[in-house]
């Protein structure tokens, strides 16, 4: 042990390691050390002894469950987030761990949960023991990070132009028909869509503006010739879609589904609307902050993420060359 300005330092002799005690009281040091330098077959005993200096710091330490900490991930959301966990904290497959205590759970008792649930089970119960972590309530992860099995998503696609005209097509309720051409036109989620309201339009400007269900972030679209004739057939106060607005996400879903089984349009889902906006975006050229922007994401990974299969073909030089001479002769001329 040696002090280093003031605060107090271990070397390991035999690798040469240094590491900080974090303290600058020199008997917590020595204290520290002491632990240190015990024989490895007292690793057993150590971990009592933590558990016995946690227990007076944290009176439920050694009861606190799984369900609880799912329980207090739920009270400090709400909103869709709310509703996600409360509908995975349901899962068959969080039986496992649901009563077991936290200090008490094994690496093979993640590996049940793992085994019995699917991709959702493996996303949530990440979240479950980062929390716990982030918390102080485990001595250590159950689980390595690298150890953790690969999260495999099933595959996404975007709606290809020519299915999104055979569902408008297809579909002859106006609220529901109006509601798929605002997916197409502003790849917002479904939430997001059935939510809009004749309050979120500036016509002055000609542009929408909405705040995304899911992260609060505020996007922005402005309103092009086909755009404006489908919300200028809309409501001109209150919700655009009333009854949209009223139903459950699952409810939209199912309906939506129903109408792609009918014209046998398969592997569809309603958010597929927000690939197929990406993608087009990236063929078109549009500037990625901007489609991000519009789809009111906030990371790039994940746009590019919903953009990966936009097909961009460059133009040729002579083209580029072209409209660079044309630009430079209208901007000298005025």
């Amino acid at each position: 042990m040696f002090l280093r300005g003031t605060t107090y330092w271990c070397q390991n002799n035999q690798t040469g390691k240094q590491e900080s005690l974090a303290t600058k009281d020199k008997t917590q040091a020595q204290h520290l050390l002491h632990i240190k330098n015990q024989p490895h077959q007292l690793a057993g005993l150590n971990i009592q002894i933590g558990r016995a200096y946690l227990l007076g710091s944290d009176p439920q330490f050694a009861t606190r469950t799984w369900q609880m900490v799912m329980d207090c991930i739920i009270n400090r959301h709400d909103g869709p987030t709310k509703i996600r966990w409360v509908t995975a904290a349901k899962s068959k497959s969080f039986d496992a761990i649901r009563h077991l205590i936290l200090t008490d759970t094994k690496a093979d008792d993640f590996l049940k949960v793992l085994g019995t649930g699917k991709v959702s089970a493996n996303v949530f119960l990440r979240r479950l023991h980062n929390y716990a972590l982030d918390m102080n309530w485990l001595l250590t992860a159950v689980i390595a990070k690298r150890a953790w099995p690969k999260v495999k998503y099933g595959e996404k696609r975007a709606i290809t132009k020519e299915e999104h005209e055979r569902i408008i097509e297809r579909e002859k309720n106006p609220e529901r028909n109006a509601f798929y051409q605002l997916c197409w036109h502003t790849g917002g989620s479904q939430s997001d869509v059935a939510d809009f309201r004749a309050s979120d339009i500036d016509w002055a400007k000609k542009e929408l503006f909405f705040e995304r269900f899911k992260n609060s972030n505020l996007s922005s679209i402005s309103i092009g010739p086909e755009l404006e004739a489908i919300l200028r057939s809309l409501p001109a106060t209150g919700y655009f879609f009333p009854y949209l607005a009223s139903v459950r996400a699952s409810d939209r879903a199912t309906e939506f589904k129903q109408r792609c089984v009918g014209i046998g349009i398969k592997d569809v889902t309603l958010h597929c609307y927000r690939f197929s906006y990406a993608q087009r975006s990236k063929t078109a050229g549009v500037p990625e902050r901007f489609a991000q922007s519009a789809l009111g994401h906030g990371s790039k990974a994940v746009h590019r993420f919903y953009a990966r299969d936009g097909k961009v073909k460059m133009p040729s030089l002579e083209e580029f060359e072209l409209k660079f001479s044309q630009d430079h002769f209208f901007t000298q001329k005025n």
